[in-house]
Order: structure tokens, then C-alpha cells, then sequence
């Protein structure tokens, strides 16, 4: 039987996400030969990074927080899929994904990757988290798109 994630360990791995996502720019920035892609590199690590604080905020927030009923078990079996399929979830994978990437195309197409399903697993955190926190999920949301957007001009800039 498949874990099923309170909405502590949903933000935890939120967490995971975003310090691989950290890693995996700094990785891309180390490698990149092209001067516009190491700067838009970095600055989305710097964004990973302030991703990183806001959700330990949130953790103190939902940890001691406890669901609706209305969250059945399916639910977050569904945030366990979602989860699991998701690049950036395990530690270090930022790094190894990094280390596979021939050059700064399949950077950019792996970031945008990443940024897609981290807005779709952010979205469907919403659904879980204290009232409170939901205005910090949809900045947060906001951002991903920002830097979605971002790494589709640059990309297009590359081709």
C-alpha cells in the first residue's frame, strides 16, 4: 500500500521541490556557456531559494492542522501520485538531472518541465492548506508562472 501524505509532509515535499529545483539552477548556471541563460539561471536559484523559506514558514503553520472531512484518503493518495511523478521530489535529483543535460536547450526544457508540474502539485496544495496560507500558495503559483514564462523567452532566444 502506497503512503498517504499528511499536509505537513505534502509542504516538506514542497520543500524537496524547491531545493532541487535550487540545485539543479546552480547545476545549469555552472554549465552554461551562453552569458543570458547563466543569468536567468541564477536568478530563478535565488527565487528557489526565497520558495525555500516561504514553505518552512508554512510548515509552522500545518503541522498542527488537520484536514476536512471533506480530504478523503483518495485525495492524498492523488497528492501521492502527483508527487511521486514529479522530477524534483527526491533529494539530489536537481543535481543529477543537471549532470544529463547537454547543453542549455535541454536546460531551459527541463526547467520549464519543472515549473509546470510544480504549479499543478502547488495548486492542488491549496486544497489542503489552512485558509491562511492559501494567499502564499498562489503568490508562490504566481511566481512559477513568472519563471515559466521566463524560461519559454529564453529558450526561444536559444533556438
Amino acid at each position: 500500500m502506497k503512503k498517504i501524505f499528511s499536509p505537513a509532509e505534502i509542504v516538506e515535499i514542497g520543500i524537496q521541490i524547491e531545493i532541487n529545483g535550487k540545485d539543479f539552477y546552480d547545476a545549469a548556471a555552472g554549465k552554461s556557456k551562453n552569458k543570458k541563460a547563466k543569468e536567468i539561471f541564477e536568478y530563478l536559484s535565488g527565487e528557489e531559494l526565497k520558495h525555500i523559506e516561504v514553505f518552512r514558514n508554512i510548515l509552522g503553520t500545518v503541522k498542527q492542522y488537520h484536514p476536512k472531512e471533506a480530504y478523503p484518503p483518495e485525495y492524498f493518495a492523488f497528492m501521492n501520485s502527483l508527487a511521486s511523478s514529479h522530477v524534483f521530489t527526491q533529494k539530489d535529483k536537481g543535481k543529477e538531472a543537471a549532470k544529463k543535460v547537454k547543453n542549455e536547450i535541454e536546460a531551459v526544457d527541463l526547467g520549464i518541465r519543472f515549473e509546470k508540474e510544480s504549479i499543478v502539485f502547488y495548486g492542488e496544495m491549496k486544497k489542503i492548506m489552512p485558509k491562511e496560507d492559501m494567499k502564499v500558495l498562489e503568490g508562490l503559483i504566481r511566481e512559477e508562472e513568472k519563471h515559466l514564462a521566463e524560461l519559454t523567452k529564453i529558450k526561444d532566444a536559444l533556438i
